[in-house]
């Protein structure tokens, strides 16, 4: 038995093409879509990339039987994710049916305790943010929010200020 049998040596000389390949045609693809496609994902965008992971492992690994599907799928996901941003961006209508709506997790120093249960996050995790945002005292905090990227947004202040209602305005609380 030969350690490099010629037939594996074409299979790996095939997925290393198909790997610098996709990777290419990767780099096209964001330049082409734009930041969004990787960016700070909300939960839609997170499926799409997993998506297109799969896709690529696939391409990458059975490079002869799936490359072109891999293109085109890609490029469709792609093409969809852009059409998605350019609605969301453009439409109050459909961001308010297709997106989360960011939750209050405090407001002026009081904890929201059921908007935490409806977010999923603990006491401990918020108080962990806290830390992360130097606040000092939960008198400090004017509003934390669990935005639809998953992230928890910590707004505090010293001063006696009110925050802009803009910055509030699609927030549930």
């Amino acid at each position: 038995m030969e350690i490099f049998d010629p037939l594996s040596l074409k299979t790996v000389l095939q997925i290393c093409v198909a790997a610098v390949f996709i990777y290419l045609y990767m780099m096209f693809i964001t330049r082409v879509t734009g930041k969004r496609t990787f960016a700070k994902m909300t939960s839609f965008d997170f499926a799409v990339t997993i998506a297109m992971g799969s896709i690529l492992a696939d391409a990458v690994n059975k490079p002869v039987s799936s490359l072109m599907p891999a293109i085109v799928s890609i490029a469709l996901l792609a093409v969809l994710q852009a059409l998605f941003a350019k609605l969301l961006s453009s439409s109050n209508a459909a961001q308010k049916v297709i997106t989360n709506t960011p939750i209050l997790l405090m407001k002026n120093g009081a904890i929201l305790k059921e908007n935490l249960k409806k977010a999923l996050v603990s006491q401990a995790d918020l108080m962990g943010k806290l830390r992360e945002a130097n606040v000092l005292q939960l008198s400090q905090v004017k509003a934390v929010i669990f935005e639809t990227t998953g992230d928890i947004s910590v707004l505090h202040s010293n001063k006696p200020i009110d925050i802009d209602p803009i910055i509030m305005e699609d927030v549930k609380s």
